[in-house]
């Protein structure tokens, strides 16, 4: 919002400053103080003295004049204007506010023009007025304030609401009489496959839940937004419609994202605007007409109102602000305060402290409770003037949630094997939602998402984490290892934590002492294996398909537990589809996995406790058999734990062939088997009978021969 000095020097009065007597506080320090006040001052533009001063307002005496580009929050569409601004720097300076000359009532009881609401719900509140104009340009003044606020200066009719719309807050909107179907004015929803040429001369199609402004047969505007090009005011108008309504903020948003526009007048109606300031923006406006010379109202104003809401009052507790802002503050700063802002209070008789009954006033639709009150109280007293203090303790703070060990544990693990930490958005697209997971009827759609790109909560870190990995691929990195701890949220499962991994890129660093090495399944499959067992498991793994990964490259991770098994979740290579889809180039395989983190508990965690070294030595055997090349290594080794013992400590692949002296679709797998006991060395006779057994037990379960 920017805003000119002298501009709101006619709406307030600054007060003497301390430099000169007869100099007004300057316009560094007021700057400063808006800033500490909420109202940030990103920047201050020096601007010529004098142009955009009306006649009969100060000139070259003043000071020089300058532009405050304000950063108004969201929750502030009341300083949206130079008036709001002018509110807030009076209750800072104490001094009163001066409301902008205003056209008076008409007694005429006679409507110039017909209006009708049809829909009160999208807008309680609409005032027309006629007005018999004279299409020139603005006198050089209005002009001047209009192009310091970045509004670019039409005709002397468009540049009066525009005016308005900075002075007030409140946008307006002008129709030529002569292009309407007659004096009538209809405020209804748009009818299925009707269109509009907005002002900008884009055709654009309606939709039934949108408000527009019509008259007997088509629409003239769409509300809230943009006028129609088909009753736009030019150089021929003779007499004009003036629009000021309250349209309803969720319904203008909905509107301008459907159609894909945004406009001044937008951006504060959905915001919240005030109800009541349709009459005075619309007297306003005929006053400034009148003032410059541009046209002569006729007739009264007609103002639709079917519905007015009950004011909203709010209790106010003296003892309450001191409770919730760690300081007593004076009770006579706080009613006066509160009156400048726009409030009225009303001391409650026989109180002791003293409480207020304080009416808020409808430009202030961020304020319905008590501690938004406080909040206007501190303000103005001065953020900087409350004390640092830490809230009473009246009770134990309560044990952190068992999970955040288990996170911590994880991000432990994980970055001692070498990955790094993202942190990606719970929002998502629908498309790679739907990718990861097909079921379309657990996926949890936003109502009203901000864009497509956050359209549906992620079932599934992965479209994150890939798109970080994608980031650091367009920035040079090519050896990338991410993982991400978060909640996936699907309609069938809540929300629930999990952890996914990406990996791509080499193995290892490259070297001139060693061959190069991408990285493959195992490198992640190993990783897998370290978080389960510094969780007290054992890692399986078991052929499996998904439709984002790679066939005959996936698989389902279990952790093992002493004697219970658990799914965990799916490890695998990505499609090169999806990665392509997502925007990923380069030829590098990408690995990935997702795994549920509710069976990981920190009660079997290893802590990293210290392992004495062996006192009695190892026996290894090895053993070469032929055994079918479709089989998982995983159910091999299972098969050998199970026959072996307690006294079996490892199984090393350490050769794999295929070939001549081998039957078709068999492999000969050669493994070596250590075998120590924690107590004595054990004898040749025991190591060959646990041998034997699991040589018998390979040629049962999977018909293996030894070679």
């Amino acid at each position: 919002m920017r805003i000119l000095v002298s501009w709101l020097r006619e709406l307030v009065t600054l007060p003497v400053g301390s430099g000169s007597p007869d100099s007004p506080v300057t316009i560094a320090a007021l700057a400063d103080t808006l800033t500490m006040r909420g109202f940030e001052v990103g920047a201050v533009e020096p601007w010529p003295a004098g142009p955009a001063n009306p006649a009969g307002q100060p000139g070259n005496s003043e000071p020089p004049d300058a532009v405050l580009d304000l950063e108004i929050t969201t929750n502030r569409p009341d300083c949206l204007s130079v008036l709001g601004i002018a509110r807030e720097v009076g209750t800072i300076y104490g001094t009163d506010l001066r409301m902008p000359a205003l056209w008076p009532d008409d007694d005429d009881q006679r409507d110039p023009i017909a209006v009708t609401i049809e829909d009160a719900d999208l807008c309680p509140r609409y005032v027309g007025a006629l007005v018999d104009v004279e299409v020139g340009p603005s006198p050089r003044w209005l002009a001047a304030r209009l192009e310091a606020a970045d509004v670019r200066p039409i005709n002397n009719v468009v540049d009066v609401t525009n005016y308005v719309m900075l002075e007030l807050g409140h946008p307006l909107h002008a129709f030529d009489l002569d292009r309407l179907a007659g004096p009538e004015i209809r405020v209804r929803r748009a009818r299925a496959g009707e269109t509009i040429r907005t002002l900008d001369g884009a055709q654009r199609r309606l939709e039934p839940e949108m408000l527009v402004i019509a008259d007997a047969e088509r629409a003239q505007a769409v509300a809230g937004v943009m006028g129609g090009a088909d009753s736009e005011v030019s150089g021929t108008t003779r007499t004009i419609v003036l629009e000021a309504a309250y349209f309803n903020p969720i319904s203008v948003r909905r509107t301008g994202k459907r159609i894909g526009l945004s406009t001044d007048a937008s951006y504060r109606f959905e915001r919240g605007a005030d109800v009541e300031a349709p009459v005075r923006a619309i007297a306003r406006a005929r006053q400034l007409l009148a003032t410059i010379g541009a046209g002569q109202p006729r007739g009264p104003a007609v103002d639709r109102y079917p519905t007015p809401p009950a004011p909203i009052v709010v209790r106010l507790r003296h003892h309450r602000i001191g409770h919730l802002l760690g300081l007593t503050i004076d009770a006579a700063f706080v009613a006066p305060t509160l009156t400048r802002l726009g409030f009225d209070p009303q001391l409650e008789p026989a109180t002791d402290p003293p409480v207020w009954r304080v009416t808020v006033p409808t430009f202030r639709v961020d304020v319905s409770r008590e501690e938004d009150l406080i909040e206007e109280v501190a303000r103005h007293h001065g953020y900087d003037r409350l004390p640092t203090t830490f809230p009473a303790l009246t009770q134990p703070a309560p044990p952190p949630g068992p999970w955040r060990a288990r996170d911590h544990l994880v991000r432990q693990l994980l970055t001692g094997c070498g990955f790094s930490e993202a942190i990606t958005y719970g929002f998502i697209e629908r498309a790679p939602a739907l990718a990861i997971h097909p079921d379309a009827q657990d996926i949890v759609a936003l109502r009203n998402p901000l864009s497509e790109k956050g359209a549906v909560l992620r079932p599934s870190l992965l479209p994150g984490l890939v798109d970080s990995l994608i980031h650091n691929r367009r920035r040079e990195r090519q050896d990338i290892r991410l993982f991400e701890v978060g909640s996936q949220f699907r309609h069938g499962d809540g929300e629930t934590p999990a952890l996914a991994l990406v990996m791509t890129g080499d193995a290892v660093a490259r070297h001139w002492s060693g061959p190069e090495r991408k990285t493959d399944l195992f490198d992640l499959t190993g990783v897998i294996a370290r978080l389960c067992e510094g969780f007290g498991g054992v890692a399986t793994f078991e052929p499996d398909t998904a439709g984002h990964l790679v066939p005959g490259r996936t698989a389902s991770v279990r952790l093992r537990v002493a004697d219970q098994t658990t799914v965990l979740g799916t490890v695998g290579q990505l499609d090169p589809g999806f990665a392509h889809t997502r925007g990923l180039t380069g030829s590098d395989a990408v690995y990935v996995a997702e795994l549920d983190l509710r069976p990981l508990t920190t009660d079997r965690f290893d802590h990293l406790q210290a392992t004495p070294v062996p006192r009695y030595p190892s026996i290894t055997r090895d053993l070469s058999v032929e055994i079918d090349d479709a089989l998982p290594a995983v159910r091999v080794r299972d098969t050998i734990r199970a026959a072996a013992g307690p006294a079996l400590v490892s199984i090393n692949e350490i050769d794999r062939y295929q070939g001549p002296g081998i039957a078709a679709g068999a492999v000969s797998l050669s493994m070596r088997l250590t075998f120590r006991a924690p107590d004595r060395t054990l004898t040749d006779t025991e190591v060959q009978a646990a041998t034997d057994d699991v040589v018998r037990a390979l040629a049962r379960a999977h018909r293996a021969k030894l070679r």
